[in-house]
């Protein structure tokens, strides 16, 4: 995947990651566990969950983290337990609708309505594509965590036609995606904020009808919501990524855990992590070789360094049109995060050959990386999690190192 766009921070798929690819597992309402890529349900206490680099449900996706969460029709018993992707660069939870190959949402969701009365759609957009579909409202459950009433997108291109307004080619299939659903925990509340509560933005839509969808603003709580923020504890202030450290090369797969909360239970103490708070946009600054470079995401969705361009890294591009880098040997550099406080954390990191990489069907990599043009900045993907602690504060939640948006290390 990758990077983000504008206030959304949402993520796309990135060249050279996906094929078309198949995987069973029947899905239904009611309590079920379905087959595809999932991580392990619970942790051992209330606000730990496992996590699972592996190939997801196509078979080959690289360095992405999964796990299940479990949605209900509110109010109710009526759940499905469903394998996510976990996208700290973004905020929502979107799922596939029923027509997927196995994992997809089965559930009668009731509709969230726009301010018209009529159904609220959402295009959601990516760097490189977009998700349609109906919002719909839904309890959430992670671990011992529960959000009720959460609006959440279900991703679904059959029922309302995609207007032209709604950018870019659409991850509305199993395929495209390579996921069942996002589980976007990123460090801003809802997917939109301020700039879509009118219209403009082209995210949200009224649909009177399966053919006509109007833009429209949608309240910050009609947005898709960032599920954490909206807890009933007071693990509700952000989340933790933990991932071991891997070998050069790669690995098959790696297991690892996410903490609901910061600072509000033993095993999510920020310690010595420095924190750097992010500008309104929910990015840091990065300098490389004597150069300051704005606009620097923390991303679990995008599965590799994407770091400037070829010509600034002196690295050279794959010759299968990928987009990631493809060094004669294994280059190694350093860069330095910094906050809007000011504060600042040195990152070493290391570039390898992506046909080199991929030629072994490993899941996890910790030297993949990319070009990132337009702009050349940094997205610090999944490679960066590796053999860190990474804590996610979320915009307006108080946790011990002041108030997010933040990411601390």
């Amino acid at each position: 995947m990758g990077g983000p766009v504008s206030r959304l921070a949402l993520v796309a798929i990135a060249a050279g990651l996906l094929a078309v690819a198949g995987c069973g597992g029947g899905g239904s309402s009611s309590a079920v566990n379905n087959s595809g890529g999932g991580g392990g349900g619970g942790g051992s206490t209330s606000n730990s969950q496992s996590i699972s680099v592996n190939l997801g449900p196509t078979g080959n996706y690289a360095n992405g983290i999964f796990t299940n969460v479990t949605v209900c029709v509110p109010g109710t018993a009526t759940c499905q337990t469903i394998p996510v992707l976990v996208d700290t660069g973004s905020s929502g939870l979107r799922l596939l609708a029923s027509g997927a190959a196995g994992g997809q949402l089965n559930l009668a969701l009731p509709q969230e309505n726009a301010s018209t009365g009529s159904p609220l759609v959402e295009c959601a957009q990516f760097a490189e594509g977009s998700t349609w579909g109906p919002m719909k409202m839904a309890d959430i459950q992670l671990a011992g965590e529960t959000a009720s009433s959460v609006p959440i997108q279900v991703i679904d291109a059959s029922t309302y036609t995609i207007p032209m307004s709604c950018p870019g080619p659409s991850s509305n299939t199993l395929g495209n995606l390579g996921t069942y659903g996002l589980l976007g925990v990123g460090v801003f509340r809802q997917d939109c904020g301020s700039g879509c509560t009118a219209p403009g933005f082209h995210a949200y839509f009224s649909c009177p009808s399966a053919s006509t969808c109007t833009e429209v603003g949608a309240t910050l709580t009609q947005q898709a919501q960032n599920p954490v923020w909206m807890f009933s504890s007071s693990d509700n202030n952000g989340v933790v990524i933990e991932l071991p450290q891997i070998a050069s090369g790669g690995a098959p797969t790696v297991a690892g855990t996410i903490l609901f909360g910061i600072g509000s239970q033993a095993n999510n103490a920020l310690g010595s992590a420095t924190v750097m708070t992010t500008a309104a946009d929910g990015t840091l600054s990065t300098t490389f070789n004597g150069t300051t470079y704005t606009e620097t995401f923390v991303d679990t969705g995008s599965n590799g360094y994407f770091i400037l361009t070829s010509g600034l890294t002196g690295l050279p591009l794959c010759p299968d049109g990928s987009g990631f880098y493809c060094p004669a040997s294994t280059q190694s550099f350093m860069a330095t995060n910094k906050g809007a406080n000011g504060a600042s954390s040195a990152v070493n990191f290391s570039v390898a050959n992506e046909q080199t990489l991929f030629s072994t069907n490993d899941a996890a990599f910790n030297d993949l990386g990319g070009d990132n043009t337009p702009p050349p900045a940094f997205d610090w993907g999944l490679p960066f999690f590796y053999g860190r602690m990474v804590f996610v504060g979320i915009e307006g939640q108080t946790t011990p190192a002041g108030t997010g948006p933040y990411f601390a290390y």
